[in-house]
């Protein structure tokens, strides 16, 4: 079982690219198996079954949309979109828009793919990678400003601050 993660919290889409990421003991995976897969939808509240194949389309997901928010293509993306829709109705409650799919084992990377399209219509540039070289998380950016650069300013922010300060301070020895 990989190490706990790191960064919890984001929108779905997001949240499905953070289950790979890179810890002290190397590089991490939670969807390696189905008790991963179990532990994602847990995380994100989706009360749904995980098998073999849950697995296999949360994965097929995951790559889809990185390398939608890479910019690289988005044949993927449509591509795991195709296996459901939305559809609406009218219930005693109101209008609702419900999730279709053919395979229930798509349903939560469709769910995944469908939040970031809703992403990208509403503020694509707060879409961004963690900026430190060695990170691979993604988070929205919530500022006030959209100027965040880190997943997280305790972990990797501070990281870059020490490295940028060991930096300056082993020049100005060298340079004595």
């Amino acid at each position: 079982m990989p190490e706990p993660r790191p960064h919890l919290g984001e929108p779905l889409a997001l949240d499905l690219l953070n289950t790979r990421w890179i810890a002290a003991s190397g590089r991490q995976d939670l969807l390696t198996d189905v008790t991963g897969a179990r532990q994602w939808l847990a995380d994100n509240d989706l009360d749904l079954p995980a098998d073999a194949a849950t697995l296999r389309a949360l994965v097929t997901a995951r790559e889809a949309i990185l390398r939608a928010v890479k910019g690289e293509t988005a044949d993927d993306l449509n591509a795991v979109l195709e296996h459901g829709r939305i559809r609406r109705t009218l219930t005693p409650d109101g209008p609702a828009t419900l999730p279709e799919v053919g395979d229930p084992a798509w349903l939560p990377g469709w769910l995944a793919a469908d939040n970031l399209l809703h992403l990208l219509a509403s503020s694509p540039d707060r879409i961004k990678k963690c900026a430190h070289p060695q990170c691979i998380l993604w988070f929205l950016d919530t500022s006030k400003n959209g100027t965040r650069r880190w997943h997280s300013m305790a972990a990797c922010g501070n990281r870059a601050k020490a490295t940028r300060h060991y930096a300056k301070k082993t020049q100005a020895e060298h340079s004595e």
